[in-house]
């Protein structure tokens, strides 16, 4: 199998291409494929539950439904320290990595597709 990096910088703004983003990561995932999630700019809002929880998508689904078999199922998640910081998150949740941007170059290289939405 491969390795798919999703790219989300979409906030809840346009819930349908932030769920889209969580969605695909999903369905990767549960066909046997490594997932990367790279959260940046508005996305880091969903790192917050209530932000989670309130955004649906147009067809695709919630947020939290993705976000949970992410969390659960084993691909690597990880925030922007910047983006998150600009926004009050200095923790992440737990499975969360924050990382510098950096590690998105790293995570381009690394794996075999990448997806930006």
């Amino acid at each position: 199998m491969g390795h798919l990096l999703v790219h989300i910088a979409t906030g809840p703004e346009n819930p349908t291409r932030l769920a889209l983003g969580l969605r695909v990561a999903r369905m990767a995932l549960q066909a046997g494929h490594e997932v990367s999630v790279f959260l940046a700019g508005d996305a880091v809002d969903v790192l917050h539950p209530e932000t989670r929880e309130a955004i649906e998508g147009i067809g695709i689904g919630t947020a939290q439904e993705h976000w949970e078999v992410l969390m659960t199922g084993g691909a690597s998640v990880y925030a922007s320290v910047f983006s998150s910081a600009a926004r009050g998150i200095h923790e992440a949740p737990e499975g969360v990595h924050l990382v510098l941007p950096e590690r998105l170059v790293e995570l381009l290289f690394e794996s075999e597709r990448s997806v930006s939405y």
